[in-house]
């Protein structure tokens, strides 16, 4: 249930947010006013990701900064400047012509956080060829599958995870043509492949970078559906506008800030704000090559003096487990903005921020179509926890209801419906890879249908209810999960809940919850009726979950999603479908 509101802070003397008033940027923003913030390739040569990102800035006064600051599984850290990772890119951007790589063609990559993976991602988008991103933790099938869709020229991984899960997989890939191994130590000498760094070191650090439309391709996410298979995103390289445009207003980055996205960037969020935003304005980006570890991370907060921090509410969960103690022992005072992404924050969630850090989790909302935020908590406004915030300047949201090939709107607040954002932001995706029809039933009537259900309350806040295949009908009422599952969420024997309806003669469906406990909480049938008590309690026999079993995790995406689906087809006895996203098998 939605708590307090969080009145905004006083602004700081030190640093004047990039958004200031809300109602004045909305009324006075336009997406042609706001490419002057870019410059666009050289003599009119149209508009490029890579050149905005990172070559501007090499010629100008950031040259010298940092760019990209690596934390290494070594414990040494690695530091990129500007001009140096203009000249790596441009070296890549080298490798990939000589292979005879040209525009359009998929140049993907199955690696960490390494510094070679932002090399990668950069020379390929001077290159004018498309940025394919594959998380590293995939097991050889779903990596089949994504390189045969994206019918892959070139892969870059590590030697550990070629002998792992690609070896086995070459002769069913005839279009993958170079696998460039990025080796742990010297030289790869893998027979059919490529070494990355022999290449790197061949090849000349002058590049110029072809005229580019705006409208040619660049990047290719690959999404999972609730059904069939994965779906491949593509983005343009205009869609780089919109990146800088949330960077700074959403995330209120300046170019003096130390930026650290926790994301992967086998995933949306890890390429468009763990490497392409926070560089085309300037600031300097953390990456590290380790996984999640909550000591580690509080370490990295301190130690990196992180201003600007980007995180999923998964994590801020895991941290909230081990308690305000562990928070206590490292000074993180150099954070001025957190932000979450990847599922709706839970109000607890954006409460314990405050707690531990003085400062609140700002919630967000995006979708890997949407390519980049699309609705907000800001810096300089109010939060109410548990809503996603209020839309984007530039972007007008709604809420609508599908009535065949058209769409009304609701006017009316706290009314629940589909989300709808009406087509035309710089990154909006341009269609899916292969499948122009699937593409077509995401419009109707000039508004994009995100297919997420949603309210809009009378101060134009947005709050996520669920996904319109999640929602449950018990007995004439709609109950969304996110509401349920943030109520248990506020119990303290909690880390994590998922909620489901399941079939019942006489309701038609009933509520039921997944909890996973905290350490020290017994799994027993004294806690589960209390658990059961508590959400009667809390949100009335109507809406309340009629039965509870306790799971040691949950099934969860790699970007944080709980798997509903997953929970019901496990429940119901049904096909569990495409499960290659999976943090962890349940």
């Amino acid at each position: 249930m939605p708590g307090p509101i969080i009145e905004k802070p006083p602004m700081q003397t030190s640093v004047t947010p990039n958004l200031v008033d809300y109602a004045s940027a909305r009324d006075a923003f336009s997406w042609d006013t706001a490419a002057g913030m870019l410059t666009g390739l050289p003599d009119g040569g149209g508009l490029n990701i890579a050149y905005e990102a990172v070559d501007r800035h090499a010629i100008g006064a950031a040259a010298n900064r940092v760019a990209l600051r690596c934390l290494r599984k070594n414990g040494q850290t690695q530091e990129i400047s500007y001009t140096q990772l203009r000249d790596l890119s441009n070296r890549f951007a080298n490798v990939l012509r000589r292979l005879g790589i040209g525009r359009e063609e998929r140049v993907c990559t199955l690696a960490g956080r390494i510094p070679e993976l932002y090399v990668t991602a950069l020379g390929t988008l001077k290159n004018g060829s498309v940025f394919c991103p594959l998380f590293s933790a995939f097991g050889p099938e779903p990596i089949q599958v994504r390189l045969a869709r994206a019918e892959a020229r070139v892969l870059i991984t590590t030697e550990m995870l070629y002998r792992r899960k690609v070896d086995r997989l070459r002769n069913a890939l005839p279009n993958l043509e170079h696998i460039i191994i990025v080796a742990e130590a010297g030289r790869s000498n893998i027979p059919d492949t490529l070494d990355f760094h022999t290449l790197l070191s061949a090849a000349d650090d002058q590049f110029t970078i072809p005229p580019t439309d705006p409208e040619a391709w660049a990047l290719l996410h690959f999404t999972s559906g609730t059904t069939g298979q994965p779906k491949g995103a593509v983005h343009v390289h205009a869609a780089v506008l919109a990146h800088h445009v949330t960077g700074r207003l959403a995330l209120d980055l300046h170019a003096q800030d130390v930026f650290w996205c926790t994301a992967d960037p086998g995933w949306v969020t890890g390429t468009s704000y763990g490497i392409i935003a926070p560089l085309t304005i300037g600031a300097t980006l953390i990456a590290d090559e380790e996984e999640f570890d909550a000591e580690r991370w509080y370490r990295n907060l301190q130690e990196q003096r992180v201003t600007i921090w980007y995180t999923a509410p998964t994590a801020v969960r895991m941290m909230m487990k081990i308690g305000l103690e562990t928070t206590k022992k490292y000074v993180t005072g150099s954070l001025r903005f957190m932000a979450s992404v990847g599922e709706p924050l839970n109000p607890e969630a954006v409460l314990w921020g405050q707690q531990a850090f003085g400062l609140p989790f700002h919630d967000n909302w995006w979708q890997t179509e949407t390519g980049g935020i699309m609705i907000a908590n800001y810096a300089t406004m109010n939060i109410k926890p548990g809503s996603m915030g209020r839309p984007m300047p530039g972007i007008e949201a709604a809420i609508v209801r599908r009535n065949g090939s058209e769409v009304e709107c609701v006017t009316q607040p706290d009314v629940p419906g589909e989300l709808a954002l009406r087509a035309g932001w710089p990154s909006m995706f341009r269609g899916y890879l292969g499948e122009s029809e699937r593409y077509r039933k995401c419009f109707a009537a000039g508004w994009y249908l995100t297919g997420d259900l949603a309210r809009r309350d009378a101060d134009g806040y947005f709050w996520f209810i669920g996904r319109a295949d999640d929602m449950i009908k018990s007995a004439g009422h709609l109950i969304g999960p996110f509401e349920v599952e943030s109520a248990f969420m506020e119990h303290p024997a909690v880390a994590e809940a998922g909620v489901i309806g399941i079939p019942d003669p006489i309701a038609g469906e009933v509520v039921k919850a997944f909890i996973a406990l905290k350490p020290g909480y017994p799994a027993d049938d004294t806690l589960q009726r209390s658990l059961l008590g508590f959400g009667r309690e809390r949100l009335g026999p109507a809406v309340a979950p009629k039965a509870l079993e306790f799971r040691r995790t949950l099934p969860k995406t790699r970007s944080g999603k709980i798997m509903r689906r997953l929970l019901k087809a496990q429940e119901l006895g049904l096909p569990e479908g495409d499960t290659s996203t999976l943090e962890e098998a349940p």
